[in-house]
């Protein structure tokens, strides 16, 4: 471990079940440009949207303890929404004394932009039955009308960029949605409710439309972890933005991933057992 006065040095950790988080650290990066990152893909285990949540809440918890324990990490960011609503209640409990970050689908946001009352919400099976999916969605009741859609298969097919399956499974979730478009009773706001959606964002735009606003979590993910760290006096005055990426699969993969998805380059990923 470091010394107490040099925590502003350590890393934050950033996790995800796969690749998707990669859009949460271009966000990261974007508002926190001198800190070092560590980010971990548990694509060893993955997928995590199609898993129960005692088994999403273990790994979240052992990914926890190697970052933790392996990388010194001075806040973590849990840059999955699968794992946010199985876990993010008991890391906070076990890991008091560290800044836990964790994301949820843009239901706010989405009331905040929304013209006709119709949002559509697209995401893990497991994210969308969770308690805290079911809490957040109970307590925006008569703000507006939510289509809400589980997007089975939709996270594994972008983790192995399958561009058909990609396709196919937009196209078919996105028209059980509803319809979209600016008319009263029309969807005008898509929430990607998935850390992976974003980087499928021009595809799901061809089955909705160029005037529906896109609502996802990256940014105000990066905006609170700022404002801990400042709070904690941790923020990184002179670092340089480097990334290490680790995955506790194949890490070409997740190399692979990187150079597709990422604004800026990270170093090559490493594996890990966690």
């Amino acid at each position: 471990m470091s010394e107490p006065g040099a925590l502003a040095d350590r890393p934050i950790g950033v996790f995800d079940s796969g690749v998707g988080g990669l859009s949460v650290l271009n966000a990261l990066r974007e508002t926190l440009p001198r800190e070092r990152f560590v980010y971990f893909a548990d694509t060893g285990h993955a997928p995590y949207g199609e898993r129960g949540d005692a088994f999403v809440a273990q790994r979240t918890a052992n990914v926890a303890r190697y970052l933790r324990e392996r990388h010194d990490i001075k806040a973590l960011v849990v840059a999955c929404n699968t794992a946010t609503a199985a876990a993010i209640h008991a890391l906070r409990a076990e890991h008091s004394n560290l800044p836990v970050v964790g994301v949820e689908p843009a239901l706010k946001p989405a009331v905040a932009a929304t013209r006709t009352g119709h949002i559509a919400v697209i995401a893990t099976r497991v994210t969308l039955e969770s308690r805290k999916f079911e809490v957040l969605h109970a307590s925006l009741s008569g703000q507006a009308t939510f289509h809400v859609v589980p997007c089975d298969g939709l996270a594994g097919a972008i983790e192995r960029a399958d561009d058909a399956a990609i396709a196919r499974l937009s196209e078919s979730y996105l028209r059980a949605a509803g319809a979209f478009g600016d008319a009263p009773g029309e969807i005008d706001t898509l929430v990607l409710g998935c850390t992976h959606y974003p980087f499928i964002a021009t595809e799901l735009r061809r089955h909705c439309g160029a005037t529906v606003r896109f609502i996802d979590t990256g940014m105000p993910v990066a905006q609170q972890t700022r404002r801990l760290l400042m709070q904690a006096g941790q923020l990184e005055c002179d670092g340089n933005g480097a990334v290490a990426l680790v995955s506790s699969g194949e890490p070409g993969a997740l190399d692979a991933a990187a150079a597709r998805w990422l604004v800026r380059p990270a170093a090559g990923a490493l594996a890990a057992a966690a």
